[in-house]
């Protein structure tokens, strides 16, 4: 497999200025599949002496524990790998006597790069594809005359 990333040239209205409808172009990741929990199983089996049904073992008891982890706020290390936390968005109150968890509106993982992942971030290639996919708004603004006029 390829060790390049994937990405479709989208047009987007100018997010610092969306009043004007000024279009920018941006790059956009374009996935080449997916990887599932097996053929990770699968890849790690193939790398050293424990079994695939071992490893799916271990794999899903991860799940289960890095998910009690965070729902305990705990922030999870994967050793190299990174780290995984929990991060709270929501309306602000007037005061911290008012405030109260009902104003949370969002909770959302984040992933924080370990050394392993950073460095094949800081290492990737690059290749332009086609855009797989468009939103409808967009096919409908092209049809109209608008992005790819």
């Amino acid at each position: 497999m390829k060790k390049t990333v994937t990405y479709s040239v989208v047009g987007r209205v100018n997010p610092a200025n969306r009043e004007s409808g000024e279009v920018k172009y941006y790059a956009q990741s374009q996935a080449r599949g997916e990887m599932g929990i097996r053929e990770i199983a699968e890849r790690i089996h193939q790398m050293c002496t424990v079994t695939r049904a071992d490893v799916m073992a271990v794999l899903t008891a991860l799940e289960d524990i890095v998910s009690e982890g965070l729902q305990g706020g705990e922030i999870v290390r994967l050793g190299e790998l990174g780290s995984l936390q929990l991060s709270l968005s929501g309306e602000g109150a007037t005061t911290e006597d008012t405030y109260s968890d009902a104003l949370i509106e969002k909770v959302r993982v984040l992933f924080r790069p370990g050394t392993v992942m950073q460095e094949a971030i800081n290492n990737l290639a690059f290749e332009k594809v086609p855009v797989k996919y468009k939103k409808e708004e967009e096919e409908e603004e092209e049809e109209e005359g608008g992005l790819g006029a």
